[in-house]
């Protein structure tokens, strides 16, 4: 397990290398030539491609990250938290981490595609960084095109139109097109999710406010007797297994 784990970090790992240095690669041909200062040529435009990569490596992860099954996960797991009025309990970093976690189970056949194909090849300098960057991508775009809404994709598509820019390149729906649609689209199902996640502590919070009202208990906050009774529910069907089984299952 751990041995799969480590060559999924090291795929992403990779993957970021690739994304951050692609456009550099006509002018270097290695990444020490990047990082090191020039012997000739221009010192700006060594200072530009170097800041050119730290920032594309600072938000590199943030990017890759919205192109997996993490936002799906996070926001149920928020909502959660939220509808059984637990402020801070589970912590961030725990659902943080197990979001993750999940994140790489169902993401493992596409990362494990992603390491053969383009990362595999490219460390044993079989083909050149655009190459590996095209087949990396090759995956997850089938990933992310198998998850988004064909109406959030036509509107990205209708969008690109209106301004005169193709929405399929070589017979694929171009990245910029199926990303933030497939961004949407996790977003809309999380909310989903959430909302049925939500509803029977709902349910608890009318019940217990009802019978607080008509005990006339009028200054005892209902939310206050509520929480042991949606936790104590939550644990009796248990609800971590429901919940985390039915979000890795709802992706195809």
């Amino acid at each position: 397990m751990s041995r799969h784990l480590s060559r999924h970090l090291l795929s992403f790992a990779t993957a970021l290398a690739i994304a951050a240095v692609a456009g550099l690669a006509h002018a270097q041909t290695t990444t020490p030539d990047i990082l090191n200062t020039p012997i000739s040529g221009s010192v700006a435009s060594w200072i530009i491609r170097t800041f050119g990569l730290l920032t594309i490596l600072s938000v590199a992860p943030g990017i890759l990250v919205m192109v997996t099954s993490f936002p799906r996960f996070i926001i149920a797991f928020s909502i959660l938290r939220s509808g059984m009025g637990l402020a801070s309990t589970p912590s961030n970093m725990i659902l943080t981490s197990l979001a993750l976690f999940m994140t790489f189970f169902v993401m493992s056949p596409t990362l494990e595609k992603a390491w053969k194909d383009g990362a595999q090849p490219l460390l044993a300098e079989q083909i050149t960084e655009t190459e590996a960057l095209n087949r990396i991508a090759v995956p997850f775009r089938d990933f992310m095109a198998a998850n988004t809404r064909d109406k959030d994709l036509k509107l990205f598509a209708d969008i690109a139109a209106e301004k005169g820019q193709p929405a399929v390149t070589n017979g694929q729906v171009d990245l910029r097109v199926l990303v933030p649609a497939f961004m949407i689209s996790e977003i809309r199902r999380g909310f989903e999710i959430g909302f049925l996640i939500v509803l029977p502590f709902l349910v608890i919070d009318l019940i217990v406010a009802t019978i607080t009202m008509a005990m006339g208990m009028m200054m005892l906050p209902p939310t206050s007797i509520s929480l042991p009774f949606k936790i104590l529910f939550f644990v009796l069907i248990d609800g971590w297994n429901l919940l985390v089984g039915s979000l890795v299952r709802s992706f195809t």
